[in-house]
């Protein structure tokens, strides 16, 4: 018997099997725009499964991620934590030989708190915590793996055992195969996910399912670019193009999981790790700004649950919510405790959620937000801080901070309060970033 065999085999003590716990299922797309699938009103993109899974449960307008790009949001998306509480503030150089850059060994995991609880564990697709063999997934909680290590993937080369390039490492499985995998990434991402679900619908499990579309590069299969041909934009059709793929991959997931009998049983978040950025044709409108800025469009994202027959179906709210509370609502799903000792920032999602304040803060504290209510704060270099009334002006485009001195102070105050809770980040980040903040 293979580990894969022996693994979905395994039966759960009798206390949990004496009374099934919800299958958890967190779907992550990687650079998509706010504005780019038709349940977020894009208009040049066709994303049915999306839209019915939207439809079936509560869509959050003011949903956010806690980092305005990728690794750092992944890091708070494990733990249910502020990632900058445990330094994991920037992305990091591929290297398999860097043993700091990673999430940290001190954090305790989704994953290795399900697993522990009898879930079988699965990630389907981009890792990004970490490159060196001591942070990889499997030794972080997850019991089985589709996907790659590093941040960003091709998707039409499978990747070699030898190459350094970030996105040509090799596709690996959790016995250390390499998988010299001949579809479209996308496409075998959906039907690696189906596989799971199928082959665990007799156990609790949590899926990750971690697309790297529509992240670059632009590349997507030529049956999809014919679906949108009339899209002049070729970067723009790829991009859509790409999203419909995408689309179509969770489609074949959450099919595995309705022909299984699943549905009811079946705790389902979908999101992206960020807003779409510069570069890669997305539309994050009506939001200012793109991915790697604390403005609405780094940070704000398509954000939506379904539960049936838990979560309400067709209901959009306005509450804000943010990426950290997909950790304590599953594990409140599940019946699982937080782990003691360390400060859990999420809430449940399914139980009342609190009046609180949101925080965000990025290289280092170059760049601060605060959103408490309808208003924000936003701090950008040496620049003033700003004051934007959310309700009124989704766009950031009029500054209050000269007409609300009493609320800029009151948020000030609070952002240097949290920041105090922080600490410095591990290692510095691959990009530098200073000429995109002046953009905007």
């Amino acid at each position: 018997m293979t580990r894969r065999q022996l693994l979905a085999s395994t039966a759960l003590a009798p206390a949990l099997r004496a009374q099934r716990r919800p299958n958890i299922v967190i779907i992550l797309a990687d650079d998509l725009g706010y504005n780019d699938l038709g349940f977020q009103g894009g208009k040049d993109v066709a994303t049915p499964h999306l839209d019915a899974l939207a439809r079936a449960g509560t869509r959050y307008t003011n949903g956010y991620v806690s980092h305005p790009f990728c690794s750092p949001t992944r890091a708070g998306l494990m733990t249910g934590r502020y990632q900058q509480r445990f330094g994991h503030e920037n992305n990091m150089v591929f290297s398999r030989r860097d043993e700091v850059a990673g999430l940290p060994l001190t954090e305790v995991t989704l994953p290795e708190l399900l697993r522990r609880a009898g879930y079988a564990t699965g990630l389907i697709g981009k890792w990004h915590l970490g490159a060196h063999p001591r942070f990889h997934p499997l030794k972080r909680g997850f019991s089985e793996m589709f996907g790659f290590i590093g941040g960003g993937h091709d998707y039409f080369n499978p990747g070699s055992k030898d190459n350094e390039e970030q996105i040509l490492q090799p596709i690996e499985r959790e016995d250390g195969s390499i998988v010299a995998e001949k579809e479209y990434l996308t496409t075998a991402l959906g039907r690696e996910a189906a596989a799971f679900v199928r082959r665990h619908k007799s156990d609790p499990f949590f899926l990750y399912l971690a697309f790297n579309a529509p992240h670059s590069p632009l590349q997507a299969p030529e049956a999809y670019l014919k679906r949108f041909a009339s899209i002049p934009n070729k970067n723009r059709r790829t991009y859509v193009a790409m999203v419909a793929a995408m689309d179509d991959a969770i489609g074949e997931t959450l099919k595995a999981i309705r022909e299984s009998g699943l549905d009811n049983d079946t705790l389902i978040f979908f999101l992206s790790d960020n807003g779409g950025p510069d570069g890669n044709a997305s539309s994050n409108k009506p939001l200012r700004a793109t991915k790697r800025t604390v403005y609405e469009g780094g940070i704000r994202v398509p954000f939506a649950v379904k539960w049936t027959g838990k979560v309400e179906a067709g209901k959009v709210s306005s509450t804000p919510v943010i990426s950290l509370d997909l950790f304590s609502t599953a594990l409140a799903a599940a019946g699982v405790k937080p782990p003691k000792g360390r400060t859990i920032d999420g809430v449940d999602l399914l139980a009342a959620i609190p009046p609180r304040k949101l925080y965000w803060r990025a290289f280092g504290g170059d760049s601060f937000a605060v959103r408490d209510g309808k208003y924000k704060l936003v701090r950008t270099g040496k620049n003033p801080p700003e004051l934007y009334d959310l309700d009124t002006d989704p766009g950031e485009s009029r500054n209050l901070a000269g007409a609300q001195p009493g609320v800029l102070a009151e948020l000030e105050t609070a952002r240097e309060k949290w920041n105090t809770t922080l600490v410095k980040p591990l290692w510095l980040d691959h990009i530098f970033h200073k000429d995109q903040l002046a953009k905007h």
